[in-house]
């Protein structure tokens, strides 16, 4: 028995004395319960939405002020015409308008019945659910307040469209954060591994050593990577245009430029992983823990981003997949051109051009 405990003791001794086994067994349940509990919902709050009231009585006033009263709405636009509905989902600003049709109090009193139109964002699917649930509710809720005790019939109908996805196919939310996860593991994650390989053999020196610059000893470990994800998006395209039904209403050309940058990305990433690890196993625990994870849960991919608190939004932010998600989803759903995703291209290519240049740094630095 005094033997076992002196092992119990020495394994106990060994795990403290590691900090990375340390960080794993103490740290990552600690951020897995904040993420799960904090990430994982589908439940929607403050979701940004316009108002058309073509009638402007009492009664649209109340129902207005019923629905900004709650917590799942925040009225970010009243509407005047029609056509700044379009223009307000394209910029992606609004994710449901809400219609009100002309005499909406004249109707309703005199025939017992009036029509409030549904618009949403049909790009993700179960968030447009979930608001036309919602907004549906709070009109029901309304319309049965104005029945009373006498049950009078009053009526309020909702007329609900999906814009951009009429038949609520999962494949639209999919495939971009598809796109964006394979195309983040095999640049970054690969490329890491593939440099860090050679550091760890010993080979590297002798490869820097030889009549090749260095900078083109990197581009030579990245160059098959960049071509394996190309062939990936092309691939993944295909599959989604003539297999599951996903058209692609903006410009291919855009939308391939867009996948090249996002690759040029994370193949930067991947160098920077590079020259901040030393061994494979923690380039691949870097890769797999720092990029799969948050790319699954912060990125937009699987779980609304507005909802999440304020901290991991911003962390949303420092996420390359993020901007890429939004960028193929105005493009290939939404059918916007550059104008309409420049921002978010903006922040890609600052994304690239700083850690390039921290990679450079550190890779210099690690030569002397």
């Amino acid at each position: 028995m005094k033997q076992l405990l002196v092992f119990i003791k020495k394994e106990f001794f060994h795990i403290l004395r590691d900090p990375r086994s340390m960080l794993i067994l103490l740290g990552m349940p600690v951020v897995q319960v904040i993420l799960f509990g904090f990430a994982i919902t589908n439940e929607i709050k403050n979701a940004n939405i316009a108002i058309l009231d073509n009638s402007k009585d009492e009664q649209t006033q109340k129902i207005i002020n019923k629905i900004a009263g709650s917590t799942y709405f925040n009225i970010e636009r009243s509407l005047v015409t029609n056509e700044q509905i379009d223009e307000a989902f394209k910029t992606g600003k609004i994710k449901l308008a809400i219609i009100f049709q002309p005499n909406f109090q004249n109707e309703l009193t005199h025939t017992n019945s009036a029509s409030v139109q549904l618009i949403a964002d049909a790009s993700d699917p179960n968030n447009a659910t979930t608001l036309i649930n919602y907004a549906s509710s709070i009109i029901l809720d309304y319309q049965n307040s104005l029945m009373g005790p006498n049950k009078l019939p009053y009526t309020i109908n909702t007329e609900v469209k999906m814009l951009y996805n009429p038949e609520l196919k999962g494949i639209y939310s999919s495939v971009p954060g598809v796109m964006a996860l394979i195309l983040m593991l095999i640049s970054a994650m690969m490329t890491s591994i593939a440099i860090v390989k050679e550091k760890e053999t010993g080979t590297m020196e002798i490869l820097l050593v030889s009549p090749i610059k260095p900078w083109l000893i990197v581009i030579s470990k990245a160059v098959p990577y960049f071509i394996l994800s190309f062939i990936n998006v092309t691939s993944i395209l295909l599959l989604a245009v003539y297999v599951l039904g996903m058209p692609i209403e903006g410009s291919i050309i855009l939308l391939f430029v867009m996948c090249v940058l996002y690759i040029f990305c994370s193949l930067a990433l991947g160098l920077f992983i590079s020259t901040s690890v030393s061994t494979q196993q923690a380039a691949m625990m870097v890769s797999l823990i720092g990029l799969m994870l948050p790319i699954m849960m912060l990125s937009g991919y699987m779980f609304p981003i507005a909802n999440m608190p304020w901290i991991l939004q911003m962390l949303s932010n420092v996420l390359p997949a993020k901007w890429y998600i939004i960028i193929v989803k105005q493009v290939m759903i939404k059918g916007l051109g550059f104008s309409g995703i420049w921002k978010e291209t903006l922040v890609l290519l600052g994304m690239t051009a700083l850690l390039i240049l921290l990679s450079i740094k550190r890779f210099k630095i690690r030569l002397k």
